[in-house]
């Protein structure tokens, strides 16, 4: 039976006690309804998974025993960063537990032309948080041990400006080179995708002067929170993670 898996920013060990309190304490008991004795897996984001057991349940906290851990190895060996125009709500949401339940090395936000969403700094930092929440969340549900990074969103120019040395794609419908047919060298690559309506004319240029290559994704045109997620899994395949 599958052990459920819940994340936690203690430093974790082998052995030894760690008291959850908040929302792990609250899914433990509420929903999962777990008792004494109920069998868990945490994890902190350092790769592994540390199996723990219920040994006291508290008013507001419970105490777990850590008892052993092994190491997750099922992250993809192509670091794929997800350069994701911002789209509304719910859509941004499914983009990034998709590409994290995929295998996404790290996500960076971007704000293009025509992206509706306005973010001032208050709401930036309040989205960003969001955002690294539905990360975790994907890598209970998956069983990633590795949390996928989340940078705070910026503007295309400045990711355009910036110092990711990767090899970097831009799905683009005009494109005659389809992305089955490119080869990647090295182990990391970067996937920009516009938002919807895609990147303008004029962005489209700035990325591919800046050294982004152009592919086109088949003949239908996806919803930008299906693009990035779809062409992340054929990224994979092309690297035998699939």
């Amino acid at each position: 039976m599958r052990q459920s898996r819940v994340y936690t920013r203690h430093s974790l060990s082998s052995s030894g006690t760690v008291e959850l309190e908040g929302p792990a304490c609250h899914y433990l008991l509420r929903v999962l309804r777990l008792s004494t004795g109920g069998l868990i897996s945490l994890f902190n984001g350092d790769g592994k998974d540390y199996l723990a057991e219920i040994s006291e349940i508290r008013r507001q906290s419970v105490l777990v025993r850590l008892t052993g851990c092994e190491r997750a190895d099922n992250e993809s060996p192509l670091k794929i960063t997800l350069v994701q125009a911002v789209s509304r709500g719910e859509r941004m949401d499914y983009s990034l537990q998709k590409a994290t339940e995929l295998g996404v090395f790290k996500i960076q936000p971007v704000i293009s032309s025509r992206v509706e969403v306005k973010l001032d700094e208050k709401r930036a930092a309040k989205r960003l948080a969001h955002w690294q929440a539905v990360v975790i969340s994907a890598c209970e549900q998956s069983g990633r041990a590795t949390v996928p990074g989340v940078n705070a969103p910026v503007t295309l120019d400045d990711w355009m400006a910036g110092d990711d040395e990767s090899p970097k794609l831009v799905l683009d419908l005009l494109s005659a080179t389809s992305l089955s047919s490119v080869s990647i060298a090295g182990n990391s690559v970067s996937l920009a995708v516009g938002p919807e309506g895609g990147f303008t004319p004029e962005e489209m240029e700035g990325l591919q002067s800046a050294g982004a290559r152009a592919v086109s994704f088949g003949p239908r045109i996806l919803r930008t929170e299906t693009a990035g997620p779809a062409a992340i899994a054929v990224l994979q395949s092309i690297a035998g993670d699939l």
